[in-house]
């Protein structure tokens, strides 16, 4: 067993810069992945790398955090002291998607997928292999009946 398989399930820990909000998460795995779509790449100057969350995560400090609906199904919440992104929230299923950066560990993750990838701007890309998908296949993947 390789240690980051040995630490799939671990809790993370990590803050926002200035301390306010604390938050302790339980990833799906030691995947991470970028998500190249307009609204991310708006919200934070480049796409977000972030890591996938269930219902699994646990903030200190909530009266700091702020939210913004950013579409009928989902929420983005931030640090109002600092403006930390914290989060990528769906409304209505257990589901986060944290910023990487947020976490005081960040050794053993591997980079695995790419979404919203046809909306990537020519000016960056990533030499990784992932598994790509394009807005209709993100979709497609979370609309589908008996899909999480």
């Amino acid at each position: 067993m390789t240690n980051s398989e040995s630490r799939t399930h671990a809790e993370l820990t990590g803050q926002c810069l200035c301390g306010s909000v604390r938050v302790a998460a339980t990833p799906e795995n030691l995947h991470f992945g970028a998500c190249h779509c307009a609204m991310c790449r708006k919200w934070g100057g480049g796409p977000m790398l972030a890591i996938h969350c269930k219902d699994q995560v646990h903030f200190e400090g909530e009266h700091h955090i702020g939210t913004f609906a950013s579409s009928e199904w989902a929420e983005r919440g931030f640090c109002t002291q600092c403006g930390t992104h914290l989060f990528y929230r769906l409304k209505e299923d257990a589901f986060y998607a944290l910023p990487l950066g947020l976490f005081d560990d960040s050794s053993d993750w591997t980079f695995a997928e790419q979404i919203f990838i046809d909306q990537k701007p020519p000016y960056y890309s990533f030499a990784d292999k992932t598994r790509n998908l394009t807005e209709a296949e993100v979709f497609a993947l979370y609309t589908e009946p008996g899909t999480d």
